[in-house]
């Protein structure tokens, strides 16, 4: 049965996407077979997995509101080697139609029970707010991955992001828990990020990965030419980073 994790952080701009992409496309390498469920109606991690987001016959939306299942929306990434349940613009819409439905902060997790056995890991890029949509993604999930740059404003952020995922684990979802927090666009050259990454440690110990995400131009590169960093420049820092950090998540779900 698959592991579920969602790629959650409110702040916009913090990675969440690439994270979710480069790490499906590491765990893809490391012979795992993966489904990237993009939960964001802007569509970005459907675009940098190489599939386009007009021409989509069934996505993420219809799952939700139940016209469809997993199985029959997922598509291929060819670049990256997973599957993808792709997201655009309709999907903005389901917040307000999910409203009138039953056990609507459950859909997403209703759905992808139909599919898991045919994963080893789904993983959830969620919008950057705290909506019914990420709310879906956390109540699907058994745990959190928080991609975030060590800066001043980050640090503000979590702690309203930890308090929404310790009351989502007290009334929705027991099994969910941070699974860790990765630094990303980190640059070593600034005391800041420096200063940030040593307050991570030492309040939040081994739920801080040890693998950091570099600031990467390849990376950034890599989304318009319809590809995961990982694949587009396999010798680059950020891709070296992301293959690394797969490898130390497969260790520590074993140790789950």
């Amino acid at each position: 049965m698959a592991k579920i994790f969602c790629v959650a952080n409110q702040k916009g701009g913090v990675g969440k996407t690439t994270t979710t992409v480069n790490l499906a496309a590491g765990l893809a390498k490391l012979n795992q077979r993966v489904l990237l469920v993009d939960l964001d109606p802007q569509g970005n991690a459907t675009m940098g997995a190489g599939i386009n987001k007009a021409t989509l016959k069934a996505s993420t939306y219809e799952v939700l509101l139940g016209t469809a299942d997993v199985a029959s929306a997922v598509l291929r990434s060819e670049a990256g080697r997973f599957d993808v349940l792709p997201a655009n613009r309709e999907l903005a819409g389901a917040e307000v139609e999910m409203v009138q439905l039953e056990n609507r902060e459950r859909r997403l997790r209703d759905a992808l029970a139909l599919a898991a056995k045919d994963y080893d890991f789904m993983l959830i890029d969620c919008p950057p707010a705290l909506s019914m949509l990420t709310l879906n993604g956390l109540c699907a999930a058994h745990g959190v991955i928080i991609p975030m740059q060590c800066e001043y404003y980050a640090l503000e952020g979590l702690s309203d992001l930890v308090n929404t995922i310790k009351k989502v684990h007290a009334n929705l979802n027991p099994d969910l828990k941070i699974i860790g927090l990765l630094r990303v666009m980190f640059d070593p050259r600034m005391t800041l990020s420096q200063q940030v990454s040593a307050q991570l440690e030492q309040h939040f110990g081994d739920k801080v990965f040890k693998t950091i995400i570099p600031r990467n131009v390849r990376l950034a590169e890599a989304p318009s030419y319809g590809m995961p960093g990982v694949t587009f420049d396999p010798t680059s820092k950020g891709a070296q980073a992301y293959i690394a950090f797969g490898a130390e998540m497969v260790k520590r779900i074993k140790k789950m």
